[in-house]
């Protein structure tokens, strides 16, 4: 019997030549911890459909960041819960707000962790949009003065990189205009730049409270089967100054991935999203998958994929493993 002279399970033998020959490597650089930050003291509350991830006042937050950056994960986002919400999000930048004081205390401590914080009106607006609603309908050019309002008061309280969530069209330039004419010219965007309308986005909505009262965010949010309009959603972000440009959610959209690292070569981060992230603990919890090997997978993939940083829930573990 004859055989090709390239025999690849050569290669495969063992460990290390598997390692030697390994084509995409996940690193600790590689991550971004998201953490849900809420008004008090002493509140460290897991969410029920997110177990492992908790809901944490200022002082938790410290605690949690100093052991983030002892496993040496680069950098964290903050989502923030107000104490109350309005019709004009007024808690998203108010100066004494909750991110922007969780912010100034890590600051403060001298933490060197990157704090990117998430730019969105969804959990400070009382009906739970992403946006100024008029008559059932949310206004576009309206909520751009608010984004770009509650990116510089995260840019004032130090934070050192922005991402704007909403998938208002204009959001990037609003943003990048009010930054540089405040004097922050220096701070990043990562924009969310093909963010999906998803069903994966379910216990995200318990964190943040952030469930729309009325109606759903299909008008604002990309169509699931679209992948040429998530190509010129990104390309209108970097025209507009996006430094960083994201596809959310992850694992059913790494062709989308894919795509965007082909095309734009730009820095691009992918979001492993909290329904990915509770359906591994779920089916971990039953027994029923190894949940290292499983997170590492799809990890590996989503990295493999195109994206340069990945934004997940699951970082701490990650870290601890790769270790």
């Amino acid at each position: 019997m004859y055989f090709p002279t390239y025999r690849p399970r050569r290669l495969r033998a063992n460990a290390k030549l598997r390692a030697m020959t390994r084509e995409t490597h996940l690193s600790v650089d590689d991550l971004i911890y998201p953490l849900f930050v809420v008004p008090g003291e002493g509140v460290r509350h897991q969410i029920a459909s997110m177990p492992g991830v908790y809901h944490l006042s200022k002082d938790k937050l410290l605690a949690e960041c100093k052991e983030v950056e002892a496993l040496g994960i680069p950098a964290i986002i903050l989502f923030g819960l107000p104490e109350a919400k309005d019709e004009a999000a007024s808690g998203a930048f108010a100066e004494n707000g909750v991110v922007q004081e969780a912010i100034r205390a890590l600051k403060e401590a001298g933490s060197e962790l990157v704090v990117i914080t998430d730019v969105c009106l969804c959990e400070y607006m009382s009906h739970g949009h992403c946006g100024v609603v008029k008559d059932g309908q949310i206004l576009n050019d309206v909520t751009l003065e608010l984004l770009a309002k509650t990116a510089v008061s995260h840019a004032e309280a130090g934070a050192d990189m922005v991402g704007p969530s909403d998938m208002m069209d204009g959001r990037v330039k609003a943003i990048r205009s009010s930054l540089d004419a405040e004097g922050y010219a220096d701070t990043p965007i990562m924009s969310y730049a093909a963010k999906y309308a998803s069903a994966f986005y379910g216990p995200f909505r318990e964190a943040a409270d952030s469930t729309p009262a009325f109606g759903d965010r299909r008008t604002y949010q990309m169509d699931v089967p679209n992948a040429d309009e998530a190509l010129r959603e990104i390309q209108l972000d970097i025209e507009e100054g996006a430094d960083i440009v994201m596809v959310k959610p992850a694992m059913a959209y790494m062709d989308v991935i894919l795509r965007a690292k082909t095309e734009f070569g730009y820095p691009l981060a992918a979001y492993n999203v909290s329904g990915e992230y509770s359906m591994v603990k779920a089916a971990a919890g039953k027994g029923w998958i190894d949940e290292k090997r499983i997170v590492m997978e799809i990890l590996t993939g989503i990295k493999r994929a195109g994206a340069d940083m990945i934004l997940t829930y699951h970082a701490k573990d990650v870290a601890g493993w790769l270790e």
